[in-house]
């Protein structure tokens, strides 16, 4: 059976833009591990006409339609009400979801509306998907060689009930038997252009593993999927291709799945023994703040100075004026005695200065998008690293924050 996925997502609060579509981006990549293609992602609002539209089209050319949203008490909770009827099936009352309802309403010493009924009705002959954090059940069937899901919207319930339930669904109604084994490798310092062009051969000739390039702010992640019977043949095929893939661009590989470079370069300074500090000015003390939302940050960050005039950097960073009146702020001299200094005020094994112009306008006849970082890991050993960076001011910000965690963990993994 060749599958064609598509899920729908129900709800005018998607169209209007009060929430996000996550539902989709989740069930996307649980189904990717499944081995089943998504061909389209459709939303429509609580409308029953436009949903029934919106089933028709995808019953033309996908033959697994999966819906979200749309199973609640109220009177647009329609989702279950409309695909009934177009399959020409009776809505008939689960009596597990029921008396769950119930023992709910009960605990709460609540009285219970009749419409919260209305979430233990089911289509009749659909295989029950069970809601372990909420009161609507999801369902499944198969009319016509075409298979039905409904899921609830809360992604607190939609997502646990997939993977606990929705999952093995599809594994014995398709008989699935190999295993989808996926790895997400993590780069920075090159954009995904330049590294789509290093490994293109790689991915036009893909079969099994596959890779997917995917672009994020700033960095950019490759996830290559594996399918084999056995997970340890699977893993084998990725560390395959994860080595073909890292000897031509293994100098901008940092870690793997969901880490960050802040998360490496935290791990970096515990496994190093190593205390750090920070001067900022271009950055407003958003390097600082990255480094202290991990758990343990105290062991390593001794403290930071955000010196956002000349003024600061002079009286409470003790720079030099004649820096300042000479080379001026955005500058390799400023950001080197900036990150000296941070260091030897803190009492630092390691001192990181961030300075540059974000916009919106020229600074000291500087260009927008100069920046300079400076790293001090001893008296004597002070690197200066000069970019030229585009986008928002905020965006350039942002950039400059994770090269400069960029260019610390390439400095800590070269220390003995």
């Amino acid at each position: 059976m060749n599958i064609r996925t598509e899920i729908i997502a129900v709800g005018s609060e998607l169209l209007l833009g009060q929430i996000v579509n996550s539902n989709a981006q989740f069930l996307s990549q649980q189904l990717a591990e499944l081995g089943l293609n998504v061909f389209y992602h459709t939303v429509v609002g609580d409308n029953p006409a436009r949903l029934d539209q919106a089933i028709e089209i995808a019953k033309k050319r996908s033959n697994v339609i999966i819906f979200t949203g749309g199973l609640g008490p109220t009177k647009d909770d329609l989702t279950k009400e409309t695909i009934s009827k177009k399959l020409g099936k009776q809505l008939v009352f689960d009596q597990s979801a029921l008396h769950s309802i119930e023992q709910y309403f009960s605990k709460t010493k609540r009285v219970m509306s009749e419409n919260n009924k209305k979430q233990a009705l089911v289509i009749d002959g659909s295989y029950i998907l069970k809601n372990d954090y909420g009161m609507a059940p999801g369902m499944a069937l198969q009319v016509d060689e075409t298979i039905y899901m409904l899921l609830p919207g809360p992604p607190s319930e939609m997502r646990p009930m997939f993977q606990r339930y929705g999952k093995e669904y599809f594994h014995n109604i398709l008989g699935l038997q190999d295993r989808i084994t996926s790895r997400v490798l993590r780069y920075f310092g090159i954009g995904e252009s330049q590294l789509e062009t290093d490994i293109q051969d790689l991915i036009d000739y893909q079969t099994n593993p596959t890779i997917a390039p995917l672009a994020a702010e700033g960095e950019v992640t490759l996830r290559l999927t594996a399918k084999h019977k056995e997970e340890k043949e699977a893993n084998m095929l990725l560390d395959e291709i994860e080595k073909k893939i890292n000897e031509r661009v293994g100098e901008f590989f940092y870690g793997y799945e969901q880490t960050t470079l802040f998360n490496e370069l935290n791990n970096l300074l515990m496994e190093k023994g190593k205390t750090i500090a920070a001067a900022e000015s271009l950055t407003g003390g958003m390097f600082s703040e990255k480094v202290t939302a991990l758990e343990g940050a105290g062991l390593v960050f001794n403290g930071s100075i955000v010196a956002y005039t000349n003024d600061v950097k002079q009286s409470v960073l003790q720079i030099d004026k004649h820096i300042l009146d000479t080379y001026g702020a955005v500058s390799e001299q400023c950001a080197k005695e900036m990150a000296t200094q941070i260091r030897k005020l803190t009492a630092s094994d390691i001192g990181i200065s961030f300075t540059g112009v974000a916009g919106p306008s020229k600074q000291e006849d500087k260009p927008i998008g100069m920046v300079f970082i400076a790293i001090a890991m001893s008296e004597d050993n002070v690197k200066v690293f000069h970019l030229n960076l585009a986008g928002s001011r905020n965006g350039i910000r942002v950039k400059a924050v994770k090269y400069g965690c960029h260019y610390l963990v390439k400095l800590l993994k070269e220390i003995e």
